[in-house]
């Protein structure tokens, strides 16, 4: 198949098969979609899977429906609707991208990949699709799966992620000048339900009559990757105290490093050999249990401290939240986790 053949395939495919999503525009409809909604999704897709997404979208728009909106919200209620999202880096600078887009830009987001690239928090993939998919721009549009597709379609064998330019070159030879919004999605839409990492759907894949790969039987070999480095483990202690009418101490991370502006439960360093930090002097019990957790980059394992104080306690670190505020939900998923262990062991005291 020609390379015009290739897109008018994933095109007619796209059409009839395109997944029904709350920032989406569907195929055919006429409108064209809304770059505020295009970004935040995207935003929020970043190393997120769309099942894990759609609440926290629809969440969002409901709350802020426009960019203005949301350049104006508090920082620490975007923070706590954004709790259990992950990378947290993300949600500060969803906050200053924003209010860049209504100072400098006057709430309309740039239509070309270089203005957006000039934005807190875009990258190459996020400016290509807010420009492909809210503008019509031909910019190829690079995520997992449509390097998936791209390796298997070209038939690439050399390893992730040096063989990415190359995908890359594929990837732009193809996109359209026409509809190369819809033909992103179509690709993405493509590797999210057919070219599946693990058996693909090679028998009903629009591309099944070109694909190298499938040719040559090593579809589902490919995109090979290098091996992934072992990640190093972590220790530290995390301090969870409770004051005698219910009230929790939290503080509010540095803005800077993991769970950065978010809130949380006073913790030690996290390293090789941590040190103990109690936010205030007390008989810090120790019951035994551990908090484990993964970042991207490293496994974590907290040893959890806990006290019980008076109402008159002054803590040196962070403030005591009363009982009728202290919402667990908001809270990072590793601070959930070391608060359902707590609970536990309170409640068997």
């Amino acid at each position: 198949m020609r390379e015009e053949a290739i897109g008018a395939a994933i095109l007619a495919w796209y059409d009839a098969n395109a997944r029904q999503l709350p920032w989406r525009v569907p195929p055919g409809s006429g409108r064209r979609a809304d770059p505020y909604r295009v970004w935040l999704s995207e935003i929020m897709l970043q190393q997120t899977t769309v099942a894990a997404v759609k609440a926290y979208f629809e969440r969002f728009t409901a709350l802020w429906p426009t960019v203005a909106d949301l350049a104006a919200a508090d920082d620490a209620d975007v923070m706590g609707e954004w709790a259990g999202l992950g990378y947290y880096a993300r949600a500060r600078n969803l906050l200053k991208c924003a209010r860049v887009v209504v100072a400098e830009h006057g709430g309309a987001f740039p239509r070309t990949e270089a203005e957006l690239l000039t934005l807190p928090g875009i990258g190459p993939y996020t400016a290509a699709a807010i420009a492909s998919i809210a503008f019509d721009q031909p910019a190829p549009v690079m995520d997992g799966n449509i390097e998936r597709v791209m390796a298997r379609l070209f038939a690439v064998e050399e390893p992730l992620p040096g063989c990415k330019p190359i995908l890359k070159g594929h990837a732009t030879r193809l996109t359209p000048e026409t509809r190369p919004g819809d033909h992103a999605q179509a690709l993405m839409d493509l590797g999210a339900t057919i070219c599946t990492p693990k058996s693909p759907a090679c028998g009903i894949c629009p591309l099944i009559a070109a694909c190298a790969a499938r040719k040559a039987g090593i579809a589902a070999d490919l995109p090979k990757k290098a091996p992934k480095k072992t990640k190093p483990v972590r220790l530290g202690y995390i301090y969870l105290a409770r004051r005698n009418d219910g009230a929790m101490l939290l503080e509010t991370r540095p803005d800077k490093g993991l769970l950065g502006g978010m809130l949380g439960f006073p913790t030690s360093d996290w390293s090789d050999v941590p040190s103990e930090a109690p936010p205030f002097e007390a008989e810090w019990h120790d019951p035994e249990l551990e908090v484990r957790h993964t970042f991207t980059h490293f496994h974590l394992r907290l040893a959890i401290r806990l006290a019980d104080t008076q109402p008159d306690l002054v803590p040196e670190r962070g403030e005591f939240v009363p009982k009728p505020h202290f919402n667990p939900s908001s809270l990072p998923t590793l601070m959930r986790k070391a608060f359902d262990l707590a609970e536990g062991a309170w409640r068997h005291d």
